[in-house]
């Protein structure tokens, strides 16, 4: 595939997987929040995020980055289906955790990273930081910075969703993501306190903690910067040659401080860098990095996105076909495709590339999201019912994927179905938590729906749940579905 990162995605906000509890609202009183808040209003396409920071989804990059973390969350006492992870299209390095057990990983530390066994070593140290309720401790300096940090988001957000993503990002970029950071950053006691977790979580999990102590070695000089020229992990993760000291004789002594990453998982961490490089650089940087005459998988794979990136659609597809050949199973090869060729308005071409993904790994909700996406756009009223099933099923996957509540939105009105257009806007709305729209929506969607049906029902759930005003407590109080309020 080619992360968009994912080519199910292509619009101004991320999707995200869990309760009907929107990302926004469960990280509102988070410290997490104003490090969230660049990434939310920019396209989750890994193809776009070079040119800023972005919350972007991928399959396969998610899948690597589960199945590294999940050992270690266990090992900490924690259920891994309740850690959300996160990736931010970023170029600086800089990993951080958020209330609820909301874990980012910028790309650019990722990039960074040589080995599987480091990446893992800064994942077990946040899961530290989890662990250790480190969060909770944040005090009313954190609150502030995240009142003034929420509120741009909201401006932000309005404003990709209105169809001005320069006005986004401009908001966005103007809300003091650095300055909050540094407001935010853990102390030096809790630094140490995750590093221990951290090497007991490794060893627990049968994992060396030496890859956290070479990551933290790799970055010694950072100390003697000024905080202004810090990377920001280390700018809220203190960093101090003591501290490497005390971590390394701590995993020295562990019995699997020798034990190495396996094969396999290094070379599925060679792949998922080469193509975060791919995405995140300009593509001749990728061709002068990934040469012609190297014909390994992720150097074929590297250029193959450069071309798809630089608009030479058909050299891409040549390149993509050609791994293909050797390697005809692999679905995120075929989202490569298929991202290729609809953004390059050949929806009918890519049609069979996304079939072929949701065959390969049919509980991907992305890539259903791809070929409802697909679908919707061949502009064929026939295909409509067929879309929204994927649709429905990336939704039944990830209930408050907001982009999937827009598609649905969009099909809805074209089959000529107000009612259930506009409450699939309120359930876009009411995912990304602006509630003033989904309170909006949700009103119209109950005068076009059947009175006492379920979506009208739902409909009034999401007016009362989105600050409702007193006009509306009054109309909906009127009809029994509300009490007035008092006063």
């Amino acid at each position: 595939m080619a992360p968009r990162m994912s080519s199910s995605t292509a619009i101004s906000v991320p999707n995200l997987k869990g309760s009907h509890r929107s990302l926004t609202q469960q990280l509102k009183a988070s410290i997490g929040v104003c490090a969230l808040a660049l990434s939310l209003v920019l396209a989750p396409n890994l193809a776009r995020a070079q040119s800023a920071t972005s919350l972007i989804r991928d399959t396969e990059i998610e899948e690597i980055l589960r199945k590294n973390a999940d050992p270690v969350l266990v090992a900490a006492g924690l259920n891994p289906k309740d850690v959300r992870i996160h990736l931010i299209g970023d170029k600086q390095i800089n990993a951080f955790v958020s209330g609820g057990q909301q874990m980012f990983f910028n790309t650019g530390l990722i990039i960074q990273t040589r080995t599987p066994n480091e990446l893992i070593g800064v994942m077990a140290h946040e899961t530290g930081h989890i662990s250790g309720g480190h969060l909770a401790r944040s005090g009313d300096a954190s609150k502030a910075a995240t009142g003034t940090f929420v509120m741009t988001l909201g401006l932000g957000l309005l404003a990709a969703l209105a169809g001005a993503p320069d006005a986004a990002a401009m908001l966005i970029g103007n809300s003091s993501y650095f300055a909050t950071l540094s407001v935010l950053g853990y102390t030096r006691v809790q630094e140490s306190s995750a590093d221990q977790a951290a090497a007991g979580f490794l060893e627990r999990s049968g994992q060396s903690g030496k890859g956290l102590v070479e990551f933290f070695d790799n970055f010694r000089y950072q100390e003697v910067f000024s905080e202004a020229k810090r990377y920001p992990f280390f700018r809220s993760h203190p960093l101090s040659s003591d501290r490497i000291e005390a971590l390394r004789v701590r995993v020295e002594a562990m019995p699997n401080y020798g034990k190495s990453d396996d094969a396999e998982a290094q070379a599925t961490h060679i792949i998922m860098v080469a193509k975060l490089k791919a995405f995140m650089n300009p593509p001749q940087q990728t061709f002068i990095e990934f040469k012609e005459s190297d014909k390994s998988y992720p150097a074929r794979y590297a250029r193959a996105i450069a071309y798809y990136r630089s608009l030479e659609t058909e050299k891409a597809l040549k390149a993509i076909d050609a791994l293909l050949k050797d390697y005809p199973d692999n679905p995120y090869l075929w989202e490569l495709r298929g991202q290729a060729l609809f953004e390059s308005a050949r929806a009918a071409e890519a049609e069979p590339a996304y079939r072929r993904c949701v065959e390969l790994k049919p509980d991907a909700a992305l890539f259903h999201l791809a070929l409802g996406q697909t679908l919707l756009a061949l502009d064929n009223d026939k295909r409509v019912d067929e879309a929204m099933a994927h649709i429905y099923k990336a939704l039944e996957l990830e209930q408050d994927n907001p982009f999937g509540w827009r598609m649905l939105s969009e099909a809805y009105d074209r089959r000529r179905q107000p009612g259930m257009a506009r409450l699939a806007a309120a359930e876009q709305y009411f995912a990304i938590g602006i509630p003033s729209e989904a309170r909006i929506f949700g009103m119209r969607a109950r005068a076009e729906l059947v009175k006492g049906s379920p979506e009208w029902r739902r409909a009034t759930d999401i007016v009362l749940a989105s600050e409702p005003t007193d006009d509306d407590l009054k109309d909906l109080a009127r009809e029994g579905s509300a009490a007035p309020r008092k006063r």
